[in-house]
């Protein structure tokens, strides 16, 4: 995936890993998507309200990412739960969309989508034809991600758990586990969503997830046919 993006980079910020001054992200070249590019994969960003999925989105895509974000107003207040992450000042109302250009036929899509309850009903939407997501949580706030591990499990869809780096206190990746319910075969990786390289090696743990699920049910049994202890008719 290291020749997948583009060579345009957003330096890290200064402030907490779910924010980005305004103004930080520099403007990027525009690039045309290719005219061979025929295969389009979808990877999905979600966890509760402010864990940093725009962030994210805007780190690693190859393209100025389509943000839908707003500024948050006093009337909001009594709607959005803000403990914990009173610095934010806009949010997401609809979902972020940037672009990874993997080969000349293959692009992937990302998808952040909106933490807050309100906006759950497009949820479903964006599950559709995912190949995988990533749950970024805060570890401050663990139980924000308990809905969004819910409903991939109800989708079926596969999915690796990324801790972003926000300078709270330290857990153990086996306290976080426990916290989440989370089983030992989900990969669970710690980055920090403001950084394109850390934020490529949280996608990379996704595509390598999919690839261990889809050979451990490509594997042929080890157990032999039945009709191959078919014992041979007597002529």
């Amino acid at each position: 995936m290291d020749s997948a993006i583009s060579d345009a980079t957003i330096p890290d910020a200064a402030s907490p890993a779910g924010a980005v001054p305004l103004g930080a992200e520099p403007l990027r070249p525009r690039q045309a998507l290719r005219s061979t590019a025929d295969n389009g994969l979808k990877i999905v960003i979600v966890g509760g309200f402010g864990v940093g999925k725009t962030t994210m989105v805007r780190s690693v895509s190859e393209i100025r990412p389509l943000n839908t974000e707003e500024t948050m107003t006093k009337a909001g207040e009594a709607v959005d739960d803000t403990q914990g992450i009173a610095g934010k000042s806009a949010t997401t109302v609809a979902f972020d969309f940037g672009r990874i250009t993997l080969d000349a036929r293959n692009v992937l899509y990302l998808f952040g989508a909106p933490g807050q309850e309100r906006f759950w009903f497009l949820w479903d939407r964006l599950f559709s034809g995912t190949l995988g997501a990533v749950v970024l949580v805060d570890t401050r706030r663990l139980a924000d991600s308990w809905y969004a591990i819910d409903r991939l499990e109800h989708h079926g869809t596969p999915f690796v758990v990324a801790c972003n780096d926000f300078g709270g206190p330290e857990h153990t990746p086996e306290q976080i586990r426990a916290a989440l319910d989370l089983p030992d075969h989900i990969p669970l990786v710690f980055c920090d969503a403001r950084s394109r390289e850390s934020s490529k090696q949280v996608l990379i743990s996704l595509v390598q997830h999919l690839q261990t699920a889809a050979l451990s049910h490509a594997r042929p049994s080890l157990q032999p046919s039945p009709l191959s202890q078919t014992p041979e008719p007597t002529p």
